[in-house]
């Protein structure tokens, strides 16, 4: 594993199943390594899951949220009252994943838009963050953001797969870009172009573990160490070093998700 101290991996999953045997030895190597997490929920008990975890290390925070492969099974009378008072947690600091996935369609696209219209505004109404999973659907996802003008939450593309000219309109929104192991893949070239406009000051890392494992361990189970990677490959592309690529990510997220940088487990607000 690499060393670089201080890593903020804004998006895995360490909820997931796949880390059932070996959690605990991952979650005090992240430590010692100074890193900072966001376990991500993909719908309400993966959400309820990630909460629990985040209460017992003091670097892990936890948002919660239904992905658009779960939409079909969003009841908005029970699950829309509970997503709320989660996110009045202390440890709870962004509604996500949501968003629309036309790649799996594993729901139906009007649900899909439904449901993420509906997280979309709660979030805007308690002006929490919101993280994103947009795949083979930038279009409709632009355009329902687009509609909602000043409402519109603070928002994260997550693993992004924009190109740039998507990119762009996202940021015109305020978003932030975040990337993940794909932007490390030998035929990323247009991902990499994209990467390398991105504004300083909207640019995140994460690795979506445990899925999506960068090079050069591709192909294996994903943990959140392995942000060094992509930490790497963003400061080559960007001309910069690693450390200081590091920092201003670490830096970017701490701002994005009201963490104070020098008080682990707690968050603060403007």
């Amino acid at each position: 594993m690499d060393t670089l101290f201080g890593l903020f991996d804004t998006h895995a999953h360490l909820n997931d199943p796949r880390f059932d045997e070996d959690r605990q030895a991952v979650l005090e190597d992240m430590q010692r390594l100074g890193m900072f997490n966001i376990c991500v929920g993909a719908d309400m008990e993966s959400s309820r899951t990630g909460i629990t975890l985040s209460d017992q290390w003091e670097n892990l925070y936890a948002a919660v949220g239904v992905h658009p492969h779960d939409a079909k099974n969003f009841v908005k009378e029970r699950d829309l009252p509970q997503l709320e008072q989660w996110l009045g947690l202390p440890k709870v600091v962004a509604l996500g994943e949501i968003g629309l996935d036309y790649y799996y369609d594993l729901s139906p696209r009007d649900v899909q838009q439904t449901v993420f219209r509906t997280q979309l505004e709660l979030a805007g109404t308690l002006d929490v963050p919101v993280i994103l999973h947009i795949r083979d659907a930038h279009g409709d996802a632009i355009q329902m953001m687009q509609e909602m003008g000043s409402t519109l939450p603070r928002c994260i593309v997550h693993c992004s797969s924009a190109s740039w000219e998507s990119t762009k309109l996202y940021l015109k929104m305020g978003c932030m870009i975040s990337y993940a192991g794909p932007v490390t893949f030998k035929n990323a070239a247009r991902l990499q172009a994209a990467a390398r406009q991105v504004p300083d000051d909207r640019l995140l890392i994460e690795t979506d573990s445990p899925y999506l494992a960068p090079e050069p361990v591709r192909g294996g189970r994903n943990d959140p160490r392995n942000v060094a990677h992509i930490c790497r490959c963003l400061a080559d592309l960007r001309a910069t070093t690693p450390e200081a690529l590091c920092a201003l990510t670490r830096a970017n997220a701490m701002r994005f998700f009201g963490i104070c940088p020098d008080e682990a487990g707690s968050t603060c607000h403007e």
